[in-house]
């Protein structure tokens, strides 16, 4: 690996986009340091010390713990990533929308300007909520002006996020909003390990807690790993057929159809609708009600496991309704048809379209169970050993899914240059 590194360094074009990279990601450390103005942020401090173990701690360790500083970057990148998925998802019920999909580059450079405007509407929204909600104790504004500076601050910075990755992922390596999350749930790790040591070393049952905890965290990124790396090839043929002169066909290759198509994107659905109704409540009145506390969220003794019940029949089903998105079995059983394709064994139109569903249909289930019960298990075992873990499932899948991918490009990079890769 630190030979392959070698080899990368030494092309220039490889160098320049990994120096790129870095200088982008400092930036975003240290604009994650500039504070917004007009607030007081020892009683923001409070405020999270009083929810420690809840969604905030949660929400700040999702943004690189930004919204605990209250710096310009509080929103992050996720006003965007939510707008992303809503035209994503209008995209298929608008057929306006659609047919600007098929366009080419010039129609995904509109939808890319509708789904910028919704992540700025989303911000102005969010920032609202955060500043004259959730934390309207810390507000010590005295003007409108000086109230429209902090939320103008705020929206100010997700726009930046947003400009900062897109130049990541056309100068840089890696996609830069996947970047921009993992950067920042990265950043709280050295705090987090060192305030566990600290706490290891007032117990031995503790130390065990969290060495059991530790090995099983391992345990769960190799099988992200695999989750994300198992695919199930279904072999295709083609016929011969002769065009003019020449002869086309007759090779044969395979469907790779992932375990896991959807990705992290169900993780995502699944802890945004479950966050919303505390979300809410934490935005009009700045507390979470205990009945909400005790039966909804991770921290009540009934609500943690009627949190992680909801978790895995919400992944389960946003990794269904995301797979039936992105793979089209009719679709795709045309088009082999028409290129005179066909899997040996199954008839070409219907029948093939039928048996790709019915695969897919099993991969779904398997790879939809497996980031459920990977996204709740975390949540269940720092219930059980009584450990305020906030690196739960939900973060371990986001930072593996982006090195995964972030190492792949790297690969396919060196590949197309003749260097031995990482994968080996």
């Amino acid at each position: 690996m630190i030979s392959t590194l070698r080899n990368a360094w030494k092309i220039p074009e490889m160098r320049k986009r990994i120096i790129f990279t870095l200088l982008m990601l400092l930036v975003i450390r240290l604009g994650s340091s500039v504070p917004v103005p007009y607030m007081d942020k020892n009683i923001i401090s409070q405020i999270f010390q009083a929810g420690e173990g809840g969604l905030l701690q949660f929400l700040n360790l999702m943004s690189g713990g930004t919204l605990k500083n209250f710096s310009i970057f509080a929103l992050s990148i996720y006003p965007y990533i939510t707008a992303s998925i809503i035209v994503q998802l209008l995209t298929i019920a608008i057929p306006r929308l659609e047919e600007l999909a098929k366009e080419g580059e010039e129609g995904r450079k509109k939808i890319n300007r509708y789904t910028r405007y919704g992540a700025l509407i989303l911000a102005f929204v969010q920032a609202i909520g955060t500043t004259f909600g959730l934390f309207r104790n810390a507000l010590i504004a005295d003007s409108s002006l000086q109230r429209a500076v902090v939320i103008i601050s705020l929206v100010a910075g997700t726009s930046l996020l947003m400009w900062i990755g897109d130049l990541i992922t056309e100068k840089g390596i890696g996609n830069g909003t996947s970047l921009i999350i993992f950067i920042g749930i990265v950043s709280s790790l050295p705090a987090t390990i060192i305030s566990y040591a600290q706490l290891a070393m007032l117990g031995v049952s503790y130390a065990i807690k969290l060495v059991l905890f530790a090995i099983i965290a391992v345990l769960i990124v190799a099988v992200v790993v695999a989750l994300q790396e198992g695919e199930r090839r279904i072999p295709v043929q083609y016929a011969k057929r002769v065009v003019g002169r020449k002869m086309y066909g007759g090779q044969s290759t395979h469907i790779p159809l992932k375990v896991s198509m959807a990705g992290v994107i169900p993780v995502i659905f699944s802890t945004s609708l479950l966050a919303f109704p505390q979300t809410i409540a934490l935005f009009f009145t700045g507390s979470t009600p205990e009945w909400m506390i005790k039966y909804f969220t991770v921290q009540g003794s009934v609500g943690v496991w009627v949190y992680s019940i909801l978790n895995v029949l919400l992944i389960l089903f946003f990794t269904y309704f995301y797979t039936g998105i992105q793979f089209n079995t009719v679709e795709y059983a045309k088009n082999l048809q028409q290129y005179g394709g066909f899997i040996p064994g199954i008839r070409p139109g219907k029948p093939t379209s039928d048996y790709l569903n019915k695969v897919i249909t099993r991969l779904t289930f398997v790879g939809g169970l497996s980031l459920a019960l990977l996204a709740s298990l975390p949540i269940i075992l720092s219930h059980i050993f009584k450990l305020n873990i906030n690196f739960g499932g939900t973060a371990i899948i986001i930072v593996v899914g982006v090195a995964l991918e972030t190492v792949k490009q790297i690969e396919s990079e060196l590949l197309m240059r003749n260097y031995k890769g990482f994968l080996k």
